[in-house]
């Protein structure tokens, strides 16, 4: 805590970490919260969304890959215990993380190099759609440590798959420990995703892995750029961004 009485965390906006919720409480996350909102389930085997009670019928939900135990206990032991070694940087999402990409300016599309040293052999966060400027199809994530929810998120409802208009619609798709989700297609680009605080119950460690998208591939208009990206990747040394 700080001497103003404020958590001494990097959270903005509505986000929230343990450090700053009793501080800050949870009524504006309440407030931010849809009016209604029907909520379903992922059912990995039928990979269909199933209703969480009797109003609404199922539909199916593409873009989804889960494979559980992906790892083994002591392939996470020692991925936490390499990722340990370095420096958790505090995010405005209320999380620790590592960076090993480029820095990159979203909104004016400008990709820095200086700070990128390549990818190393190998909490909560707010709904959002990853960036698909310089991110490819996939989304790669190895869930560790712990159990929790990754909710998606449609606000526009789903008039086509399921006749439920206006209201926000939610999925809820299970990441046991060790295993592997993969997001593409409209899991990708039309529902936004969020790990919800309330979802984290104990340490949870996740790697992310994106591929360049188009247009830093070849014949992409940022080709040349792409190429120094996917260079400098294979010759890591070691230090998060």
């Amino acid at each position: 805590m700080q001497d103003d009485g404020s958590a001494s965390c990097a959270c903005k906006g509505i986000r929230r970490c343990l450090k700053c919720e009793h501080v800050k409480g949870t009524e504006q996350l309440e407030a931010n919260e849809a009016n209604a909102v029907h909520r379903f389930r992922y059912d990995p085997e039928t990979r269909r969304a199933v209703p969480r009670d009797a109003d609404s019928s199922c539909f199916p939900f593409p873009g989804v890959f889960l494979q559980e135990d992906f790892i083994s206990e002591e392939e996470e032991e020692a991925l936490i215990r390499t990722m340990d070694r370095d420096v958790w940087n505090d995010s405005q999402s209320g999380r620790r993380k590592q960076d090993f990409g480029p820095k990159v300016n979203f909104k004016k599309r400008k990709v820095r190099l200086s700070s990128f040293s390549g990818l190393p052999a190998g909490p909560p966060s707010t709904p959002h759609l990853d960036d698909s400027w310089l991110w490819g199809e996939r989304l790669v994530t190895v869930n560790m440590l712990s159990d929790t929810t990754l909710t998606m998120s449609l606000e526009e409802g789903l008039k086509e798959e399921a006749g439920l208009q206006v209201e926000e619609v939610q999925v809820s798709v299970l990441l046991p420990r060790r295993s592997l989700l993969v997001l593409f297609g409209e899991a990708r680009h039309r529902w936004k995703h969020s790990i919800r605080r309330e979802d984290i119950q104990d340490r949870r460690v996740c790697s992310t892995f994106r591929e360049l998208s188009e247009h830093f591939l070849s014949g992409g208009r940022h080709e040349e750029m792409g190429a120094k990206l996917l260079d400098i990747s294979l010759s890591f040394r070691g230090t998060p961004a």
